[in-house]
């Protein structure tokens, strides 16, 4: 007996390429417990077979799109969708590094926190934690930890699904504990 979805599977929308994904694992963790050692090494080894199926064919496809300019402007405007950005690096196809794709989301979000009054720059990213410094009102409000959270991480994670931790740093905060040092001689 086949086994029958929950209901009809929407498409995706922006941003939705991590709950997607949560959604997967959760599927394989779900298999991972069935009591049958047969079925569940068989159940894995097809949605392995499906991945490296998809990761080939999505090779292909980068591939052809690399022999002419068109397909490489192409290429280029697929990967500004999060869904398809989100699939090539799932496979490791996606042609830019974290650093770059984390630089991509902090443009995208740098004007709403403009137009309240702040802005944030990348301090650096290593071993997918990104550290970020906050700057003006955004970084020395009370409610800059849900700006961070609604719009710089959501920025970030859409950019860069595969970030592992944000860290941001009050520059505000900074330089008002500086001002408090007292130097001994």
């Amino acid at each position: 007996m086949a086994a029958q979805a929950e209901g009809p599977v929407a498409a995706p929308r922006r941003g939705e390429f991590r709950g997607q994904s949560e959604h997967v694992e959760k599927l394989a963790a779900k298999l991972d417990q069935c009591g049958d050692p047969e079925v569940r090494a068989a159940a894995l080894e097809l949605v392995q077979s499906v991945v490296e199926l998809h990761g080939a064919a999505l090779q292909r496809l980068i591939d052809r799109c690399m022999e002419s300019a068109e397909g490489e402007r192409v290429l280029s405007s697929a990967l500004e969708d999060n869904l398809v950005a989100g699939m090539f690096l799932l496979h490791s196809l996606h042609p830019d590094g974290i650093q770059t794709r984390v630089m991509r989301g902090l443009e995208a979000v740098r004007p709403y926190l403009k137009s309240h009054g702040g802005d944030c720059e990348l301090v650096s990213v290593a071993d997918g934690v990104v550290r970020l410094r906050l700057h003006g009102t955004c970084g020395s409000c009370p409610s800059s930890s849900l700006t961070l959270k609604n719009a710089v991480e959501d920025a970030l994670y859409d950019a860069a699904p595969d970030i592992v931790e944000i860290v941001a740093e009050n520059a505000a905060a900074e330089v008002s504990a500086a001002a408090k040092l007292v130097v001994l001689k």
